[in-house]
């Protein structure tokens, strides 16, 4: 029989809370295993963000060359190599993994390749990458496992062969025409992506707008916008078989409010949402069940047995690199500072990197509606801020839902040019609980973006 070593923790996935969880209890002493089958950085770093940034960096350069004659620059055909595209994303994402691994080493963390499974609420088995197995107990076991994308029931499917958000971003090649099943926040972006690469697109959606969690007028300029630049999108529409033809082109049969229409392309991308990473473990040896794949977690991320907590996008919730990262503050100031922190109530901001760019921060008017709040709305155009227009980006507009009577902000929406970072700026603003007219009144550089707050929030004078 193999021999068990023990460890005060063991962190099981090397995803954006597991990497300084694992280094930070390092480094406070504490020996720790943290145990990865594949890749350290997790979805962020591997299939996430970071690739996904690096290849919309590509297409917006795309998208800008072929406009540079809006500002009187003129330049021959553009072309794209997604060879090279999918090189640079490479090259990126490995020195980003490689940073994660050595920040692991540098702590004095033991990195663990292989498939962890519980076989008792302290004690894991790890099937290792190389051969063989390892047994460990630990004081503390941290989940950290993140999710996949989700494959739907579609008739067909399994005869297809199909994209999804990991495997669409080592193609070589434009796709003539790339077919999406889905018009989530993931497949939107790559959606455009492709559309500025040189590929037609069509979306197929099955609710009544392009991104459910936002209000209807954020969602309708999205598909505006979208549409504007080529997208075809189809709202309302149940995909009820996809097959191949004899001469490889594929074909998904939709039914819409109009009746049954054929699709035909050459690629399909199944942009569904996403599963979390729980069918490995053998959580029921733990003492834990699950919720849909998801592990269930108090406030303070602690599941329902004691010493065993679960992390990121596993526990369900916001699926956020910050959210992940939060996560691992959160237990760290608990176990490390005597702390008292909890995930109840804590902001959730977030970005979609379509071009422009959704962030979001707060309550948006559905939300605010819903909870019977007395609030007002500030709402103005892009193309009333200089900067935008003196840039030729200025698509969107700006959405602020503040309180009736404190004037306080209770939340804001942008669609428009870095709409990430003018988010944010408002974030800081609700955060020191700073209500709307020391926005209205800031002296912002000009011509920056930024001025637009000015002028947004003076539209709640008018």
């Amino acid at each position: 029989m193999s021999q068990t070593n023990h460890y005060d923790a063991i962190i099981i996935g090397a995803g954006q809370a597991g990497v300084p969880l694992s280094t930070t209890l390092a480094q406070a002493g504490w020996k720790t295993a943290i145990i990865e089958r594949e890749h350290p950085g997790g979805t962020c770093v591997n299939r996430g963000c970071t690739p996904t940034k690096t290849m919309v960096a590509s297409a917006r350069v795309a998208y800008l060359a072929r406009r540079a004659a809006d500002y009187g620059v003129h330049t021959g055909p553009v072309t794209v190599n997604m060879a090279e595209v999918r090189e640079r994303k490479r090259a990126i994402v490995n020195d980003f993994r490689s940073g994660s691994q050595r920040r692991i080493d540098g702590a004095g963390a033991d990195l663990i390749f292989g498939e962890a499974s519980f076989t008792g609420p302290n004690a894991v088995e790890v099937r290792l990458a190389e051969g063989g197995a390892r047994h460990l107990t630990a004081d503390k076991i941290f989940i950290n496992t993140g999710g996949r994308p989700e494959i739907p029931a579609v008739e067909g499917l399994d005869t297809v062969p199909y994209l999804d958000s990991t495997s669409i971003m080592e193609l070589d090649t434009v796709p003539e025409h790339l077919i999406m099943l889905g018009g989530g926040y993931i497949g939107l972006e790559f959606g455009q992506m492709f559309q500025r690469f040189g590929s037609r697109v069509t979306v197929v959606q099955r609710g009544r707008q392009l991104l459910s969690r936002e209000d209807p007028d954020v969602a309708e300029e999205i598909t505006n916008l979208l549409r504007e630049d080529g997208l075809d999108i189809i709202l309302e529409a149940d995909t009820r078989r996809v097959s191949r033809t004899a001469d490889g082109v594929i074909e998904a049969i939709i039914q819409t409010p109009d009746g049954e229409r054929v699709i035909r392309g050459s690629h399909l991308l199944v942009s569904a949402g996403r599963l979390p990473n729980t069918e490995a473990l053998n959580l029921a040896a733990a003492g834990i069940e699950t919720k849909r794949g998801f592990i269930p977690v108090n406030d303070r991320l602690e599941t329902v047995v004691p010493n065993i907590y679960a992390l990121g996008d596993v526990k369900g919730g916001p699926a956020f690199t910050h959210i992940s990262y939060d996560d691992f503050r959160i237990i760290k100031a608990n176990l490390l500072a005597e702390g008292h922190s909890a995930i109840t109530g804590r902001p959730v901001p977030y970005t979609l990197f379509t071009d422009p760019q959704l962030g979001r921060i707060g309550l948006n008017e559905t939300e605010a509606q819903a909870k019977g709040l007395n609030y007002r709305v500030a709402k103005m155009p892009m193309n009333y801020v200089a900067r935008a227009l003196e840039l030729a980006e200025d698509r969107g507009f700006m959405k602020a839902i503040v309180e009736a009577d404190t004037h306080q902000i209770l939340g804001f929406t942008i669609i428009g040019l870095e709409g990430g970072e003018i988010m944010a700026m408002v974030q800081l603003a609700m955060m020191g609980q700073l209500p709307y007219p020391v926005l209205r009144d800031a002296i912002f550089a000009h011509p920056t973006l930024a001025e637009g707050l000015n002028t947004l929030f003076s539209t709640l004078d008018m």
